[in-house]
């Protein structure tokens, strides 16, 4: 019935998810009100400093190559 992929699969699922939530729920480090379009919108500080680390989607990249990166190296060393 269960398969032996079926726990970790659902455990990067899991944390696939709550990035997503993290990154849909976390409130903007800037003030919206008061421009006049998308273009005079500060960029926050963190962003500014460190772009790559706060992009949910390389997160989730990252996620998804170790787990396959850890189906690989298990079915390499049971051989």
């Amino acid at each position: 019935m269960f398969d032996i992929w079926m726990v970790p699969i659902a455990v990067v699922i899991a944390v696939i998810v709550l990035i997503g939530l993290f990154s849909v729920l976390k409130k903007p480090a800037y003030n919206p009100e008061g421009v006049l379009n998308r273009q005079d919108r500060s960029v926050a500080e963190p962003i500014e400093d460190h772009p790559f680390t706060l992009n949910p989607i390389l997160w989730v990249i990252l996620v998804a190559a170790l787990f396959v990166g850890i189906i690989i190296m298990y079915y390499w060393a049971s051989y």
